[in-house]
């Protein structure tokens, strides 16, 4: 597979991509909407939740955290992970912004 050439695209349409592809791991969904629910977890509580290995569990865990989804406070030993509220929203409007766009009504246009 070749470069995706990001320079070529402008920013929101990098930003749009870089949330897609994030979020686009049945693995990562199941992470963010278990910490929806449970508000702030540690890498062993979605272990035994999400019933994935705790490597691919912390990957996963990596990966959100790069982009801004969630943050991670150390307690003692571990990592305590919650849902980062502003980038949550910022991804959210973003998002919707690209998925509202509507076009015009035009008897088939293809």
């Amino acid at each position: 597979m070749g470069l995706t050439k990001t320079e070529i695209f402008n920013d929101q349409q990098n930003e749009i991509a870089s949330f897609a592809k994030v979020i686009g791991h049945p693995a990562r969904v199941a992470i963010l909407q278990q910490l929806f629910k449970i508000d702030t977890c540690h890498c062993g509580d979605l272990v035994s939740e999400i019933g994935l290995a705790q490597p691919t569990i912390s990957q996963h865990l990596k990966e959100l955290k790069k982009i801004g989804l969630i943050k991670g406070n150390v307690e003692g030993t571990s990592v305590c992970y919650c849902i980062d509220a502003v980038n949550w929203a910022k991804m959210k409007n973003i998002m919707l912004q690209f998925l509202n766009q509507d076009f015009p009504k035009i008897d088939d246009c293809c």
